[in-house]
């Protein structure tokens, strides 16, 4: 029996699933510091976005591309929250270029009542964007925090 190991194949993937973490750890840096142009700039212009179902921005999904993001989703939080921030952020290597994101929303009401919101993120890359995204949200705790 002859057992071949592709060891220059294991260390291209080791590196791209490197890269794909420090993509999306960029990204959260990003928007944690309100510079949204740059959380945009880290998507394929052919993203597919999900917001977690029963969640009132679903309503239109999927989201393709950074500007339907941006007007679907982004400028929506600021209009539906007092304030709206992500905290404990862990992020998870994957295989086939996906990243998992386990974080929490802290969210203040329009009537200043404060939220804590358990979320996981799947972030999916390709030659350096991101080209998909899914939200798991306790879609329960958004909507008492829209009220």
């Amino acid at each position: 029996m002859l057992c071949v190991i592709n060891i220059n194949g294991l260390a291209q993937t080791a590196k791209t699933e490197n890269t794909n973490l420090n993509e999306i750890d960029g990204l959260y840096q990003a928007f944690t510091k309100g510079n949204i142009p740059k959380v945009l700039d880290l998507m394929d212009v052919k993203i597919i976005w999900n917001e977690a179902e029963s969640n009132s921005l679903a309503i239109d999904n999927p989201y393709i591309g950074p500007e339907a993001i941006l007007h679907g989703v982004f400028i929506k939080l600021g209009e539906l929250y007092k304030f709206f921030g992500l905290r404990n952020i862990k992020l998870h290597e994957m295989s086939n270029n996906q990243v998992l994101a386990t974080l929490n929303y802290e969210i203040i009401s329009k009537d200043g009542k404060s939220y804590t919101v358990q979320v996981v993120h799947p972030w999916t890359l390709k030659d350096g964007k991101i080209i998909q995204f899914q939200q798991y949200a306790d879609t329960k705790k958004l909507a008492e925090a829209e009220n």
